[in-house]
């Protein structure tokens, strides 16, 4: 099978206003396919030069609604987290996040799309730095035929999130077997990086369209914090009225390996 490198989705860019407002609202949400405990977090932003230690947000009333009006509330099982019992979303459904705090409520949708599969995960030899030995991580998998795929990557080394934002989408990789390059380019340490004898987890996520142009537009500003919420520019939020933050729902799966000399 031919293995085809992929290409960031063919976007227009995104014009991002500088979110310069401090103590706003910030909301991040995520619904996903494999049961558990699933998890909303409310703080404020604080200004992006500052230490990120975010002000929570509690005493809010958070629930999530699916297409048929089924309903399930959170708890707040610490400040300015909230928690569901136990529960998993359901691919091809749409899915609705109720936050109310300080009298006010803010709502998002998103839909949980069909999962593909992650296949592989290997490194190899960068062609940069090789002085140091530095290793390229690269993901491989079938997308299937029809445009409309967006896929989201986290990636763990030794227990670390990579602060580095992965979206794409199959504009240019449609229907093909897909062999991506993740280079982690992390702008706060520069020594940062994947070497041999580190674990390394991957995480896909398949997304919808949103939340592509959510984590595109962060990709473009290059290195951002780990959760996301809060940056030099304001990402275009799915939450109505409009808030910081996000909620997506999506497919998970994850691989890990040791990274080989």
């Amino acid at each position: 099978m031919m293995l085809l490198p992929a290409l960031a989705g063919c976007t227009k860019v995104i014009d991002l206003k500088l979110g310069n407002d401090t103590g706003k609202l910030v909301i991040e949400g995520t619904f996903t396919d494999v049961i558990g405990a699933q998890t909303v977090k409310l703080s404020r932003n604080v200004p992006f030069t500052n230490t990120n230690i975010y002000p929570t947000v509690s005493g809010a009333t958070v629930v999530l609604t699916n297409s048929i009006g089924d309903k399930r509330s959170f708890t707040e099982t610490s400040r300015g987290i909230y928690t569901s019992t136990p529960l998993a979303g359901l691919e091809r459904e749409t899915y609705t996040l109720s936050v109310t705090t300080d009298s006010k409520t803010y709502t998002a949708t998103s839909t949980i799309p069909t999962r593909v599969f992650l296949d592989s995960i290997t490194t190899k030899n960068s062609l940069v730095n090789t002085s140091k030995h530095k290793k390229v991580l690269t993901v491989y998998y079938q997308d299937p035929k029809g445009l409309g795929n967006q896929y989201r990557f986290i990636i763990w080394i030794k227990g670390v999130q990579v602060k580095t934002v992965y979206a794409y989408n199959d504009d240019f990789n449609d229907g093909r077997y897909v062999a991506l390059d993740l280079r982690v380019r992390d702008a706060d340490d520069s020594d940062f990086g994947i070497y041999a004898g580190d674990t390394v987890t991957v995480e896909m996520q398949c997304i919808d369209k949103p939340m592509y142009t959510y984590w595109y537009s962060l990709q473009q500003q290059g290195s951002n914090n780990p959760g996301g919420g809060v940056t030099p520019a304001d990402p275009p939020t799915n939450f109505s009225p409009v808030v910081l933050g996000y909620f997506s729902a999506y497919t998970t799966q994850s691989k890990t390996i040791v990274v080989k000399p």
